[in-house]
């Protein structure tokens, strides 16, 4: 794996690099003697902010847990992935092993699905509400994390609310929406994890290197983790390792503590859940560019 820093990676993709993917290491395994947390599914079921959806989401709360001290927080789209302990992430076990050796603070986590609209009659296939929710622009989506599922899901927690110890994380479609999410409200969510991140123009995507850089002098107060693929998607839509180099350099510019990740491979989760460990250790670390 190979780190590229705005403005020297913005070759990358034009070369013969030959990155390689990351894989899962021990972090990203079970191991001896180290407490299991607590993973709790349920069920959202009305929406006023998306009406007519219901979705499935996960929380995961750490054996260290204790209600005498506020935990740090994580939420996860397109939980059902991230949320598996066989699948690319396999977030709870990572969070385990961080937990335990003090390498994050105590986390607790929600893992939460894009809303589906029932059919509604028998026969009729429900409809996904993904693309609406995670790829478009605004506050709503945020708002709906903010005023609906975090109410819920977090009854009976005691999680902070300084947004530099909560982290917004997607992938693809979710990676810009956890963006989107933390860009409109900074005062709910400091820190984001953005892996072959939509910066393109889906739903509107594409604008946010130039909304970046307008807040050179006064930048929000975000950090963000990106990684990328160099054989990504190049569409109708945009090309996604130009558009997330892009992002990286509008960081650079504007000023915003950030990393960006460039390796092999292509529209997939398999790199960036190898490197959930590290990216988790930057970003409730030291504030460090």
């Amino acid at each position: 794996m190979r780190l590229f820093y705005a403005p020297l990676f913005l070759c990358a993709p034009l070369l013969a690099c030959a990155l390689e993917i990351p894989q899962l290491g021990s972090d990203s395994r079970p191991q001896a003697g180290v407490p299991q947390g607590e993973v709790t599914r349920k069920v959202l079921s009305e929406s006023r902010i998306f009406p007519a959806t219901v979705r499935d989401y996960w929380v995961y709360v750490p054996r260290q847990y204790s209600a005498s001290q506020p935990s740090n927080l994580i939420v996860f789209q397109d939980g059902s992935g991230y949320v598996k302990l066989d699948g690319s992430s396999r977030a709870p076990i990572v969070l385990d092993n961080l937990i335990e050796r003090r390498e994050i603070p105590v986390t607790v986590a929600v893992f939460v699905s894009p809303g589906t609209i029932p059919g509604g009659k028998p026969g009729v296939a429900s409809r996904s509400n993904r693309s609406f929710e995670y790829d478009s622009l605004g506050d709503r989506y945020a708002r709906f994390l903010v005023e609906e599922l975090l109410p819920e899901a977090l009854s009976g927690l005691n999680v902070t609310s300084d947004p530099a110890k909560r982290c917004l994380v997607g992938s693809s479609s979710g990676g810009v929406c956890a963006f989107t999410a933390a860009w409109e409200r900074p005062d709910a969510f400091g820190r984001v994890l953005s892996s072959i991140g939509s910066y393109t123009n889906i739903r509107g995507g594409y604008v946010y290197p130039a909304l970046v850089r307008k807040t050179k002098g006064a930048p929000k107060p975000l950090r963000v983790w990106m990684q990328e693929g160099e054989s990504d998607v190049n569409n109708l839509f945009g090309h996604w390792p130009l558009s997330n180099q892009d992002m990286a350099a509008a960081f650079q510019f504007a000023g915003y503590p950030h990393q960006l990740h460039m390796t092999g491979g292509g529209h997939s989760g398999q790199a960036a859940g190898a490197m959930l460990p590290d990216a988790l250790r930057w970003l409730f670390g030291p504030e460090k560019p």
